[in-house]
């Protein structure tokens, strides 16, 4: 890819969906000294048409093709279910443009490995939004743990415990293995799934089962997983649709401290928490977070994408690695398949999970009786 010297050129960004997310994108370009949004493209181009006048974009356009060809842009950003990411990732490369995609990047690995042919072979980047690896605390626990300061990692539960009612699910492309590509493991905990790899690295094997516990959809309302990283960690995972206290958790024990992050969308320093070990107190003041902090957003992970993208230098850590938190869903999608046998990256480059079109069986364990949902006293 070209260098370009600094302030040399200023990227021309175009957006295509204007969901919920699209306006964290809109923020986080705004954000930046040396990019700017010229257009933006939906279905719909009323709603096109509303979210530039929202944001001050020059055009709007019902016509996603359309737009790239009037536009030329330097970047795209995604911000649309996940179905038609392969194809607008693909017109977007064939247009001469980097990628920014919302996660999941894709509904299944062979969708994501045509993104990744297509920008390979255009010379220009794709990068994913997984926002939750960005931050100054999860950058420092990488480095603690990454340089052996903590000891070598052990074990790692990974909580993922959201909620979402039966309304989110009427949402015509949710719920549906054909448009949305999965469910809960897919759509919620590969947010965490994607921290938890970022800081412990690859992954050697999953066993993984699917349930319907409450929601009607066909994908699964809760999952659960065991990982083993290829460093020896054993993880413990749970993703659920249906739990009221919502929180997004990790845990990873080591052999000197345990680590921990609570949250629930986004976190910051006082949301994570090393405790020593005993007999490695002294060693805690040396793990101590740094006095600046900053926040995980979608506006440090644009930030240092576009930064990258300016200055023709490879994707920062936040943003590499695009199809490894989606190799960990498609392989609970695929144990579950196989009735909770082990997955490992090798067999799941054979399984239909790495080609589009796979559902996965889900165990129904609601009553077949309707049961009493409000009492009153």
């Amino acid at each position: 890819m070209t260098s370009h010297p600094p302030s040399a050129r200023t990227l021309r960004c175009v957006l295509v969906g204007t969901g919920s997310v699209a306006h964290l994108h809109a923020k986080a370009v705004a954000q930046h000294p040396r990019a700017e949004l010229v257009a933006v493209a939906d279905l719909s181009a009323e709603r096109a048409a509303e979210f530039a006048a929202q944001y001050a974009i020059p055009e709007s356009s019902g016509d996603y093709e359309g737009m790239l060809a009037a536009q030329h842009p330097d970047v795209v950003l995604i911000c649309t279910p996940p179905a038609p990411h392969r194809a607008q990732a693909l017109a977007a490369f064939a247009a001469g443009a980097h990628v920014i995609v919302e996660k999941p990047p894709a509904p299944s690995l062979d969708e994501l490995d045509d993104m990744r042919a297509a920008a390979l072979a255009a010379d220009r980047r794709l990068a994913v939004v997984f926002q939750q690896r960005t931050g100054t605390a999860a950058a420092h626990v990488r480095a603690l743990l990454s340089s052996g300061a903590l000891g070598r990692p052990l074990v790692a539960v990974c909580q993922t415990l959201w909620f979402r009612d039966a309304a989110y699910f009427e949402v015509p492309w949710r719920g549906k293995w054909e448009t949305e590509g999965g469910g809960t493991t897919l759509g919620h905990g590969i947010h965490q799934l994607d921290l938890l790899a970022h800081l412990l690295g690859d992954w050697s094997s999953v066993q993984g089962r699917l349930f319907r516990l409450d929601r009607e959809t066909q994908t699964e309302d809760v999952s659960t997983a065991t990982i083993v990283f290829a460093a020896g960690v054993v993880a413990q995972v749970i993703t659920s649709a249906v739990s009221p206290r919502e929180t997004s958790a990790i845990r990873i024990d080591t052999q000197k401290a345990t680590v921990t992050v609570d949250h629930v969308y986004g976190h910051g320093h006082e949301n994570w928490r090393i405790t020593p070990a005993p007999g490695f107190e002294s060693e805690a003041d040396a793990w101590a977070f740094p006095d600046a902090e900053e926040r995980s957003d979608h506006a440090p992970l644009l930030r240092d994408v576009f930064d990258a993208l300016l200055d023709g230098t490879p994707l920062p850590a936040t943003a590499d690695a695009p199809a490894r938190s989606l190799e960990l869903v498609a392989a609970i999608y695929a144990s579950a398949a196989a009735d909770g046998a082990t997955i490992t990256p090798e067999m799941l480059a054979a399984h239909p999970t790495h080609r589009a079109g796979f559902t996965s069986p889900v165990q129904d364990l609601r009553p077949t009786e309707p049961t009493l949902r409000n009492v009153s006293i």
